[in-house]
């Protein structure tokens, strides 16, 4: 298996918010650990998975980065929750986590964002531009193009 070290950030960040994540559910009350922690749980490793699949299957990078990007938003919302009705043993642990959560978005952000623009390694708004018409060297060729012989 691939070393630690040769993941992309955003994958070893995600990585380190999944541990915070499950640092932080083992301090919820017995009834938010088994609800919203499980959730919290699950959405944190979820996002592992889709940087790992999005770092490895080129072919298909836009998808995984597409549902990156959803999946951050998802986590931030269950965080967001955990605040309001105080799940977490301190709003620091709250703010940690929630931090990273935006770290983790800024960077799949980034990601699609060059994606957008570069799909293939070329500028595609490039491509899509229409050509030139083509000119003639001389105002005597553009008389002579049109005369009949």
């Amino acid at each position: 298996m691939t070393k630690h070290h040769h993941l992309p950030p955003i994958a070893q960040l995600a990585r380190r918010f999944l541990v915070e994540v499950e640092q932080a559910v083992r301090g919820f009350s017995r009834y938010h650990r088994y609800a919203l922690g499980a959730d919290l749980r699950k959405q944190a490793m979820q996002l592992v998975v889709l940087c790992h699949r999005a770092w490895r299957d080129r072919g298909g990078l836009a998808h995984w980065v597409n549902r990156l990007v959803w999946a951050v938003d998802e986590i931030k919302i269950a965080l967001q929750l955990g605040s309001e009705i105080r799940a977490f043993r301190s709003f620091g642990a709250f703010e940690q986590l929630i931090l990273m959560a935006e770290d983790i978005g800024r960077q799949a952000g980034g990601w699609k964002r060059q994606l957008m623009q570069h799909p293939n390694g070329q500028n595609p708004a490039a491509s899509n531009r229409p050509e030139r018409a083509k000119t003639l060297s001389a105002r005597t060729a553009s008389a002579t193009a049109g005369a009949k012989p």
